[in-house]
């Protein structure tokens, strides 16, 4: 099992975190192995064993294991325990102040984003596509990690494999969403080689939502998951035309 780490994360004490790849698993086919997302079409038992492992790997039990049902939102909520499969609630970002409770967002393109305010001993994940991230899910996770008694000029975020500017074409009308959000978002826009398509930086995009949320120490793994064929990626399968594709967890927890 792969589990790569943010330097800066990492040097804090009592925080436990990890950015997984796709290996390490036990899932078959297009889920080759470490397949972590509960809506894929995967074998149950093999996204069962998989979360397993991603829990075991920072040090947490699975039923101390929480993760939400993501819908591409801005809205994060706040958890003492792991939720039911079925009770999961709505929502793409999860903050906790509950000492070992293992807190994870699954991707595969998306952005992975882990907080820790160790002096608070408050820790947070977001799951930020470019709709989350437009809406405000990075500060709606700052929020809420405030009200758990963070201090936002404390907060420590690490951003994980997304999918990068090179791979990340859209088209013209993708592009004019976020210019009539703000004109100066026009900067994470790179021409492309078809016309009226550009380069999206998603990577670049939520490090500017982080710093706008008051965000100073931001660490950035620079890993493309179309790119690197160690990650799952929606859109590489796409483009095989494949039937569907597994998800990463990223995930981090408060030591006991």
């Amino acid at each position: 099992m792969t589990m790569l780490q943010a330097p800066r994360l990492q040097a804090l004490d009592g925080i436990r975190h990890g950015f997984f790849t796709r290996e390490g698993g036990i899932s078959q086919g297009l889920y080759a192995s470490l397949n972590g997302g509960l809506g894929s079409d995967d074998a149950p038992a093999h996204v069962a064993e998989n979360r397993r492992r991603v829990a075991a790997a920072i040090g947490a039990d699975i039923a101390h294991f929480a993760t939400v049902h993501q819908v591409h939102s801005p809205d994060a909520v706040a958890a003492t325990a792991a939720w039911d499969t079925d009770a999961r609630p709505h929502a793409d970002a999860i903050v906790t102040a509950t000492p070992g409770l293992a807190i994870a967002v699954t991707t595969a393109d998306c952005g992975p984003v882990l907080f820790a305010d160790p002096q608070a001993r408050v820790i947070g994940a977001a799951h930020a596509g470019w709709r989350g991230a437009l809406d405000g899910v990075l500060a709606s996770t700052v929020a809420a990690m405030e009200r758990l008694g963070a201090a936002r000029s404390r907060i420590v975020a690490a951003i994980g494999p997304l999918i990068r500017q090179p791979s990340y074409e859209v088209g013209a009308e993708f592009a004019a969403r976020f210019a009539a959000a703000d004109p100066g978002h026009v900067r994470f826009f790179a021409p492309a080689a078809r016309e009226d398509h550009a380069l999206f930086d998603l990577g670049g995009f939520i490090r500017s939502q982080l710093e706008a949320a008051g965000i100073g120490t931001i660490d950035d793994l620079g890993l493309c998951t179309y790119a690197d064929a160690r990650f799952f990626s929606y859109r590489r399968s796409v483009h095989r035309r494949e039937t569907d594709y597994g998800r990463h967890l990223h995930a981090i927890s408060l030591a006991p």
